[in-house]
């Protein structure tokens, strides 16, 4: 099994949920697949989805929620096959 890394494409802040009361797009652990949108860096207002290009398990997220990141941050680690 394979390890990829999901970055960031935006400076900006990430977030894991798409508003504070709704849960996390997906948790550490949990299967995705291509397209699963795994969080949003928001740039001025200007919410982006970040999303999985390929499928697999969502081992950790590499920054906190609401963390400050750059382009190419590494945002999460997934197992593929």
């Amino acid at each position: 099994m394979a390890q990829i890394t999901i970055c960031s494409h935006l400076p900006g802040t990430f977030y894991r949920k798409p508003s504070p009361d709704a849960p996390n797009f997906v948790e550490e652990g949990q299967a995705i697949t291509p397209g699963t949108v795994i969080g949003l860096v928001e740039v001025m207002k200007m919410y982006s989805e970040v999303v999985a290009e390929e499928a697999g398990t969502l081992v950790r997220f590499e920054v906190a929620a609401e963390a400050t990141v750059e382009p190419g941050d590494v945002l999460a680690i997934l197992d593929v096959e």
